[in-house]
């Protein structure tokens, strides 16, 4: 139950009968003010959704996916498997573990935000308090909002590239530089970054409709690309590299692979609620996710063997992405919609990868002040300001700053999926993720919950020293399961079980579904 601790602080939904017969100011979000939520904790953005009123298909979710995982990024992942030594078959052998993992971890989380209907930055007030919930969804949007600029950096290489195609003369301003970048890199760039920002700033069913689009122009696109170079290479590719990896190195290549892959999508399977709180069924999550993580990831797969196989059959060179292939259509009719097709992409991967988690953080942090189209200004912002292509050109910070806090991710996940499925067993009052009540369920010790950070700082030493020490290479590639998994087993043996945990929907103080 709600006790208003300050009534100047409180909250409920615009539509409160109450409201209605005493109209009070309304904040950031649209909300109004009245008793029974805090207004530090509870705006529009951030409050429970409606399960009456989601639009989220198992389509709009496959195209998440059909999106994400034919990024430019985890084409050069699966590409550098090639590289190492790995075959055909052990490429597809080792992406099927890997999304066959990622499949029911991603489902896990996508059923508490069905359930709850509340965004990542509010889930973790469940493990880590009110206000400690902060500490989780800045090192999620952090890492996000890093990657958002590098992304939309390379993406603008492309453009760069298909300017130049289309107006030789442009090429004349590509050659000074103005804090790191030239003239016409600066147009590339703030072009994208302007379309992206804009999106974002539309909302969540902005994003949706963008990834229904973008999703099939990119599945097309790749296969047209595979089929070109299979075409190129006369029919024939190459199953693997002239020195093959073959015994035990094969196989720890495979499950490091395997392993990789998940790690790749730390970040999304933290947030991935984020998403479904707007899923009309968890049927709609689990039909989403199989056909955008199993079987589109054996199609990423196949086209990746080819892409590879093609090229090395061709001139013996084994390519780093499909950008390199889509640089060398001697055509331009072919290689302005191939680029076009790659902006596509990029657009669709930072929309939903790296800028709906720091929108989320940001509001979070501030939400008297933001709501989801301000904070995505922010957020825009802060990837510009930071002058991503200077941190892509230094691999310390790449390996160090953003490898570290990535390694942070996997004792997040395990401490926050132990409490919620392990100790809670599901069981959530809702309303009172939005107390700042000093006896309420999830303000622990001033709104911190002192036994999930003590699990965390241990965990994420582990995570980070695997991650780090060269004499452990060989388990590295396993960092994020031994952070979860520490993070996890902690957690369960500290953690209070005496309490008692009740079961309260948020219904009452749920908004329309209105991303």
């Amino acid at each position: 139950m709600l006790v208003p601790d300050d009534t100047a602080q409180l909250v409920s939904p615009v539509g409160d009968s109450a409201i209605a017969a005493n109209p009070r100011p309304a904040d950031a979000a649209g909300v109004a003010f009245a008793p029974g939520l805090s207004t530090r904790l509870y705006n529009r953005d951030l409050a429970p959704t409606r399960r009456a009123g989601r639009r989220w298909t198992g389509y709009s979710i496959f195209t998440l996916w059909a999106n994400d995982v034919h990024s430019l990024g985890n084409y050069g992942f699966a590409l550098g498997l090639f590289a190492l030594g790995l075959g055909g078959w052990q490429i597809l052998v080792a992406l099927g573990l890997g999304s066959a993992l990622l499949f029911v971890l991603l489902s896990i989380t996508g059923f508490m935000g069905y359930r709850t209907g509340v965004p990542f930055p509010v889930m973790t007030r469940i493990a880590f308090g009110v206000r400690g919930a902060q500490i989780p969804a800045l090192l999620r949007g952090g890492v996000a909002v890093a990657w958002f600029g590098i992304q939309t950096y390379l993406a603008s290489l492309v453009l760069r590239v298909l300017i130049i195609a289309l107006a030789p003369g442009a090429a004349d301003w590509d050659h000074n530089a103005i804090l790191g970048l030239s003239t016409l890199g600066w147009i590339a760039f703030g072009s994208l970054w302007a379309v992206q920002t804009f999106l974002a700033q539309r909302g969540l069913e902005m994003i949706r409709r963008y990834e229904a689009f973008a999703g099939p122009v990119i599945l097309v696109t790749m296969a047209a690309l595979a089929v070109w170079v299979f075409t190129e290479a006369g029919g024939s590719i190459a199953w693997s590299v002239d020195r093959p990896l073959t015994g035990f190195a094969m196989w720890h290549e495979i499950f490091a692979g395997a392993a990789l892959w998940v790690a790749v999508y730390a970040t999304f399977v933290l947030n991935f609620c984020d998403f479904t709180r707007a899923s009309k069924s968890p049927g709609s999550i689990v039909r989403g996710n199989f056909w955008g993580i199993p079987i589109n990831v054996l199609f990423f797969g196949a086209i990746v063997v080819v892409m590879a196989g093609g090229q090395f059959e061709i001139d013996g060179r084994v390519i780093a992405s499909p950008a390199d292939i889509v640089h060398a259509i001697p055509n331009t009719a072919l290689l302005v919609p191939a680029s076009l097709a790659l902006l596509v992409l990029t657009v669709a991967v930072n929309l939903m990868a790296n800028f709906v988690a720091p929108i989320y953080a940001l509001t979070n942090l501030f939400p008297r002040k933001l709501n989801f189209a301000r904070a995505g200004l922010v957020s825009g912002i802060i990837g510009l300001v930071i002058l991503p292509w200077n941190l892509y050109n230094s691999p310390a910070v790449i390996e160090y700053f953003l490898g570290g806090l990535g390694a942070l991710l996997g004792p997040l996940y395990g401490i926050i999926m132990a409490d919620y499925w392990l100790l809670r067993r599901g069981r959530i009052d809702v309303p009172a993720l939005y107390s700042e009540d000093p006896v309420g369920a999830y303000f622990y010790r001033g709104g911190v919950n002192p036994r999930a950070l003590a699990a965390f700082v241990p965990a994420a030493a582990v995570s980070l020293l695997v991650a780090f020490i060269p004499a452990l290479d060989a388990v590295s590639p396993f960092a994020w399961f031994i952070g979860a998994g520490s993070g996890a087993l902690i957690h369960l043996l500290i953690a209070d079980r005496k309490a008692a945990f009740e079961d309260v929907s948020g219904e009452p103080i749920a908004v329309e579904c209105t991303h």
